[in-house]
């Protein structure tokens, strides 16, 4: 039988704003840990994701640090000193636990921040100076502000360490280490994770006080409402198996083992008329939340990640996980399977093999604790259409969603600026004569008559691009904006575009130096 929050011990300011988001029963991980936590006991909390873990720690940590706890009391927030830390390993979990912690945090009074890299840290050191209670962080960039002296650990009194497991496999425990270790001895630490192994022991031992083990599950795959299937098919179909998986009308996610994999497929499928965007490490931060923003709003239904990329990525009513390439390990098949039937919903995770890789399909599946349904199909096979349901329409590629094609500045790269998909295709998907446009315009050949519509083009195309982002607003058009003008900025380097052009240009010296011999032996003169 669920519990309410107020029942577990939580405020009722809380669990009414719970409540106001349609949390009104408590998960099996929050109902094991809540009466610790709220007491201010240490806890080792070990679940999967989409188990609920992350207000299972967002309630406690709000809960002491407002004084809404007993035994808990507010103290006065300071610049630069933080009296709550949560520590994740990715931007993205840093964000989405934000998401749930700031709401509970301002009903409570307190302020929330977050940090991570691979932007500037102007704003970040703003608002330390400005004072917050709550930094959401990832360890890389809080050591680094911590060593320029922009913010000190000394007042925080209750940490909080998610995904530690994830933690471990990325290299971080000697940063995570050094930064617990600057946390005061005493304050109570929550840890987070799915699996106890690779150092995570180690951690626990050394800055956990007599912690309370709770666990929501084992660490196999337990969800009964999400159904595991192998598709074994050959490797000459399967590309064809992947669109047709991912031609279906609910969002779906896709993943490969590499970046180069994750992009060059999202293109593929956007170029294919099922418009859909990557999520991999090579991309921007702001590339990355245009991609992310798109899939989440519906604007494409496919996304295509990397385990690392997509690591605390939660996006509502995933029906469809795709693992296009088989996961080298079972932690990652189940991380990533994690992403569909979150929070008691249904949903399918398919695994594809081609027959050389059946045999490795089913270690991982023996070491996952998982038993899928396993066939020999081909794309048009009745169980593929029974996984894929509806059929959404395919989108011809000049009309995809601005910031599709691979969802990324790289979409540019082959000459997908966005200026072809809104004028109707005189860029086509992306290749040879946006191309060719782009390079044109880079050297300036406009003049040429054989190259002036292609210098008009790409001018026009880059200015739609920057008018279309500001007419529209979009995270996606922002994307294909910036897409555009990267591929014109790399385009001026000239590389084959110098090459074609001079090579267009041999016609015209062979044609003029026809034309002096024909003048030279009208004139009865020896030719040069």
């Amino acid at each position: 039988m669920s519990h309410s929050f107020e029942d577990l011990g939580v405020s009722e300011a809380l669990s009414a704003d719970l409540a106001r988001v349609g949390i009104t029963e408590a998960f099996p991980i929050q109902e094991k840990t809540l009466p610790d936590s709220l007491s201010g006991r240490d806890v080792l909390g070990r679940g999967r994701t989409g188990s609920g873990k992350t207000v299972a720690f967002a309630l406690p940590l709000v809960s002491r640090l407002a004084g809404l706890a007993p035994g808990s009391s507010r103290v006065a927030r300071r610049a630069n000193r933080p009296t709550g830390l949560v520590l994740a390993p990715t931007r993205e979990l840093a964000t989405q636990i934000d998401r749930t912690v700031a709401p509970l945090a301002k009903v409570a009074g307190l302020k929330t921040t977050v940090i991570f890299g691979g932007v500037s840290q102007k704003h970040q050191e703003k608002a330390l100076a400005g004072g917050v209670d709550i930094v959401v962080a990832c360890p890389g960039r809080l050591e680094d502000l911590m060593k320029q002296g922009l913010l000190t650990l000394d007042d925080v009194r209750v940490t909080v360490l998610d995904e530690a497991d994830h933690m471990a496999d990325m290299g971080f425990l000697p940063v995570v280490t050094r930064i617990l270790s600057r946390t005061p001895k005493g304050s109570q630490r929550l840890l987070f994770s799915a699996t106890l192994d690779n150092g995570v022991d180690i951690l626990v031992k050394k800055f956990l006080k007599d912690p309370v083990l709770h666990s929501a599950d084992n660490a196999q795959a337990a969800v009964t409402t999400m159904d595991h299937h192998v598709l074994v098919t050959d490797s000459d179909h399967k590309q064809a198996l992947i669109e047709t998986l991912a031609s279906g009308t609910g969002r779906r996610m896709m993943f490969t083992r590499t970046k180069y994999r994750a992009k060059k497929m999202a293109k593929k499928l956007s170029q294919a008329g099922i418009p859909a965007v990557d999520l991999q490490g090579n991309l921007s931060q702001g590339a990355r939340d245009r991609n992310l923003a798109a899939f989440s709003a519906g604007d494409v239904r496919v996304l295509v990640a990397t385990d690392v990329a997509a690591r605390g990525v939660h996006v509502d009513d995933v029906e469809l996980v795709v693992h296009i390439d088989p996961p080298a390990e079972h932690k990652s098949y189940l991380h990533r399977s994690g992403r569909t039937a979150r929070a008691g919903a249904s949903g399918s995770v398919i695994t594809i093999a081609t027959t050389e890789e059946r045999s490795d399909v089913n270690k991982l599946m023996k070491k996952a604790g998982v038993t899928p349904r396993v066939d020999q199909v081909a794309p048009g096979s009745e169980v593929v259409k029974e996984l894929v349901g509806e059929r959404a329409e395919r989108v011809a590629p000049s009309a995809a969603p601005t910031g599709t094609a691979g969802g990324s500045p790289s979409a540019s790269r082959s000459g997908g600026g966005a200026s072809g998909s809104r004028r109707g295709g005189r860029g086509g998907s992306g290749r040879g004569r946006g191309r060719g446009s782009a390079q044109a315009a880079g050297r300036g050949n406009g003049a040429r008559s054989g190259d002036a519509g292609a210098g008009r083009g790409t001018s026009n195309g880059r200015s739609q691009a920057r008018s279309g982002g500001r007419r529209r607003g979009g995270a996606a058009d922002g994307a294909a904006a910036g897409s555009a003008r990267t591929g014109a900025s790399r385009s001026t380097r000239g590389g084959s575009a110098q090459r074609s052009h001079g090579a267009d240009r041999v016609p015209d010296r062979a044609t003029a130096a026809a034309q002096r011999r024909r003048e030279n032996n009208r004139a009865g003169q020896p030719t040069r």
